[in-house]
């Protein structure tokens, strides 16, 4: 005798979002109020910082001491403000993850306890892991301090490090508890990681907005100088699109094979792995975007005017669109089978009938990619895109 018993149910999340000017400032009442006490007692935090960022502002330790000790009936700080190294090398090393988890055990944190992480993200990659395992999980408050992070990646579900040579090869998924995208915050990034982040943007507009695709061609020399009235707006856009997806798109960990978030992803994990990490993730996905948007023009009905729309912003906001690692195309379609197995399943890519129109397809006609791939080299020059840009271009 055999029986067979489901119970379908659903477990109820609330993903906060908020978006501040100065969050130690004039807005240091968002955060405060984020980090509401359980109980009678105030709320244990740790604070972990990007090493980056407390270079750049290294009075932000104090700051948060003081923030903390000015709310004695509400906050209690767990532990002495702790630094991680930052990008993609905090990634690449598992101790990372192990220092992250012996202060919350030094600390004596509980489910109930905040792990606040302000950095870039790799370093919310790294401290998330870590607080979605630990006790199997502390309630994350992140800070983004990179505009790829505020646009993208700090708003997502997921976490996880490299391993085996793999892009986010260990991870979870686990909701943030809050996300605050604050302006100044952004003011640490060099120039070169603050374009960085607008390849993300183009990719969800160019898959879910088609009136945030033209405010990009428009504003995008602005946002390659900097101008944060120009910027920030497109961030918050970017980051209210990926916040609707993961909150009213139905497969908030990705269960399926479809991410159609992951546009252009196929060939950036594999790219940064290539170049060993010199790529950013933000340029490796501006490359990635470049390339299936030719393909898509070539095997489906994306007009090539749109085309030529898409590599021009990409240029316009200082991003490459080609690198030498393309030259190989071997190494880089090893990609395709990487990315199949991090969905589970067939393969699953997202392509463009248009923009602002999404098409999934299961197959990638190798021999029409190589010849997207000369395309592209030719594109790159005829742009005059450079394929590395330095940290102050």
């Amino acid at each position: 005798m055999s029986e067979t018993i489901d119970r379908p149910f659903d477990v109820p999340f609330t993903h906060r979002l908020r978006v501040t000017e100065d969050v130690l400032g004039v807005d240091q009442e968002v955060l405060s109020a984020v980090l509401e006490p359980s109980g009678p007692e105030p709320a244990r935090v740790l604070f972990w910082l990007d090493s980056g960022v407390a270079q750049a502002r290294p009075e932000l330790a104090a700051e948060l001491e003081r923030f903390v000790a000015a709310r004695p009936d509400r906050l209690r700080l767990a532990g002495e403000v702790r630094t991680i190294v930052g990008g993609e090398a905090a990634k690449n090393d598992f101790r990372n993850v192990e220092a992250v988890l012996e202060s919350v055990d030094r600390a004596g944190l509980d489910r109930r306890s905040y792990v606040v992480v302000i950095g870039g993200g790799a370093v919310l990659d790294v401290v998330g892991f870590a607080a979605a395992i630990a006790h199997r999980g502390i309630r994350l408050v992140r800070l983004p301090t990179t505009t790829l992070a505020q646009a993208d990646s700090g708003l997502g579900v997921k976490n996880g490090i490299n391993f085996f040579g793999k892009k986010n090869w260990i991870g979870s998924f686990a909701v943030p508890w809050a996300v605050i995208n604050d302006r100044s915050l952004l003011t640490t990034v060099s120039d070169r990681d603050f374009r960085c982040g607008f390849s993300e943007v183009v990719k969800v507009s160019l898959l879910k907005d088609p009136a945030l695709f033209r405010a990009l061609e428009k504003a995008a020399p602005r946002i390659h100088d900097r101008d944060f009235d120009a910027a920030v707006p497109v961030i918050t856009a970017s980051a209210t699109l990926h916040l609707d997806h993961i909150t009213l798109g139905g497969d908030p960990f990705e269960a399926t094979e479809s991410r159609p978030l992951d546009f252009g992803h196929w060939s950036a994990h594999r790219l940064e792995v290539l170049t060993n990490f010199e790529l950013r993730h933000g340029e490796a996905v501006a490359i990635g975007v470049a390339l299936d948007t030719i393909y898509s023009a070539r095997t489906l009905s994306l007009p090539a005017s749109d085309a030529e729309r898409v590599l021009r912003v990409l240029v316009a906001l200082g991003l490459p669109v080609n690198h030498p690692a393309l030259e190989d195309s071997e190494p880089l379609f090893a990609g395709l089978e990487e990315f199949r197995q991090h969905l589970g399943g067939q393969l699953t890519l997202t392509l463009l009938s248009g923009i602002g129109e999404p098409v999934e397809v299961h197959h990638v006609d190798t021999a029409e990619m190589r010849g997207c791939l000369e395309e592209l080299r030719k594109s790159a020059a005829r742009l005059g895109t450079t394929a590395v840009p330095s940290d102050g271009a």
